[in-house]
């Protein structure tokens, strides 16, 4: 029987609790409900297992995983799953690069560190990936500071024989994907692009985190979307009673034959922590597999995953 990935997780929210609980459900059911990719490398949905989590909310330190995800400001809805507690107590995370090493000695045991904190924070990312280095371990990045798409990181991870996935994952069926299909189906179809534009509405932390720090998040989109001079990405708005779902509104506007126009306007809504974790159950299993087969650097086979990769701009 092939061995389980044990991950660590930094960040006790949203995302983090639809993980938690979709590996509950899915390993006591045996649905594929929702599952790009059943097996990867030997790897099935239910061969994770979170091994140690990290957080600075003082409710959540010293509280056991499965209770943390459930306290407030999260919001994902509990899944109809039993959940035993998971024996993992939420620890300390950092702040600044002063914890690196207690970090590190924290992830023995681990082989994948998925860094799921609030994007604008670039520097807590880099002392995450310093720590993940230290210990050995496969890091991913899943918020829009740059660590996996800086060429420095890179070259530190494929010396040490360690996978580095991100930056930014692209949720399993969220605005980017819909957006880059269209964009890319209007070109294909031979049509000319006159404008685009998407705006996006969500009731989550990482929201109005976002709201108050957008930083790199706007590059990340529309290091995401073909035809990137004609499209505007608006400002994200924070509404609370949306919860964990995200509302997207996409407009394009464009040219066919003889210049007439074509205009084209889609309403998107979703849980967004449910995007996220559908994307990050496959990057926690490719990252394992290439440490386990000695692959360090990114991964080819991560990069439809994720809204800027290696060579995408910062």
């Amino acid at each position: 029987m092939i061995e389980r990935v044990k991950v660590a997780v930094v960040g006790v929210g949203n995302n983090t609790s639809a993980l938690v609980q979709g590996l509950a459900l899915y390993r006591q059911s045996g649905s594929l409900v929702g599952i790009r990719r059943p097996m990867i490398d030997g790897l099935g949905v239910g061969d994770v297992d979170v091994v140690a989590a990290f957080a600075t909310s003082e409710e959540k330190i010293g509280r056991d995983l499965t209770e943390a995800i459930f306290l407030a400001p999260n919001n994902f809805p509990r899944l109809n799953c039993d959940l035993p507690r998971a024996g993992v107590p939420v620890t300390k995370g950092l702040v600044d690069a002063s914890g690196v090493q207690r970090v590190a000695a924290a992830l023995a045991g681990a082989e994948v560190l998925l860094y799921s904190a609030p994007s604008g924070r670039p520097e807590t990312a880099q002392a995450y990936a310093e720590a993940a280095h230290t210990a050995g371990v496969a890091f991913i990045n899943t918020t829009s500071d740059p660590v996996a798409r800086d060429p420095r990181w890179i070259e530190r991870f494929e010396a040490a024989g360690l996978p580095l996935l991100g930056d930014d994952l692209a949720s399993q069926f969220g605005t980017s994907v819909l957006h880059n299909a269209l964009l890319r189906l209007l070109k294909e179809r031979g049509l000319t692009l006159v404008s685009s534009y998407q705006v996006n509405l969500g009731g989550t932390e990482d929201f109005r985190n976002l709201v108050e720090n957008p930083n790199t998040k706007k590059q990340s989109k529309l290091n995401a979307l073909p035809g990137a001079d004609s499209v505007e990405v608006a400002p994200l708005g924070y509404l609370p009673h949306l919860a964990s779902q995200k509302v997207a509104h996409l407009n394009l506007e464009a040219q066919g034959w003889g210049e007439t126009s074509v205009s084209l306007d889609v309403k998107l809504k979703v849980h967004d922590p449910s995007g996220a974790a559908g994307v990050n159950i496959d990057l926690i299993r490719i990252a394992a597999s290439a440490l386990r087969n000695g692959r360090g650097g990114q991964c080819a086979e991560a990069t439809s995953l994720l809204k800027s990769p290696p060579g995408t701009a910062i």
